[in-house]
């Protein structure tokens, strides 16, 4: 859609793919996460934080504590990983400029949504759809068969 999601975005949807490779009940630290992919700690941790408030991670603490999915990978889409970090405004906003400046339209011309704001309200909603009909689980199907192996080997420091 042209619409630039913070870079926040990537970490997220890496991080949460990241966590639905790992054995069930396993779980990874912030710091785990952050080396895995050389992110700045503090701020990740913030990200999980939101996924965690958004109840689709779930934390525990202690010496052996992290992040784990709190439901399972095909229950999670990436629409609600997306907008637990990202919110759910969409990113066009009509300001009504069709009744601004020299070529105005009088109030009574514009009772119906501009048929801008329409398309662009189009747009987003098949951003979402989209989005919304791709699960974590999907996902895993689509990566390579060895990953899962790699990346519980890597992310552990082994």
């Amino acid at each position: 859609m042209g619409v630039k999601l913070p870079v926040s975005t990537e970490w997220v949807l890496h991080c949460a793919t990241t966590l639905a490779q790992l054995e069930p009940g396993s779980s990874a630290s912030g710091a785990q996460l952050a080396q895995y992919f050389d992110l700045p700690a503090p701020y990740l941790a913030k990200q999980l934080q939101s996924l965690t408030r958004a109840g689709l991670l779930a934390a525990t603490t202690g010496p052996r504590g992290g992040f784990r999915l709190a439901r399972p990978a095909g229950e999670i889409t990436l629409l609600q990983l997306v907008e637990a970090v990202d919110g759910v405004a969409p990113p066009y906003e009509c300001r009504e400029i069709r009744q601004q400046g020299r070529g105005a339209l009088a109030p009574e011309d514009c009772r119906h949504t501009c048929v801008l704001a329409a398309r662009m309200a189009d747009a987003h909603q098949a951003w979402r759809d989209s989005l919304a009909g791709v699960t974590l689980a999907d996902v895993l199907g689509e990566i390579p068969a060895t990953a899962p192996a790699r990346t519980r080997r890597l992310l552990n420091g082994s």
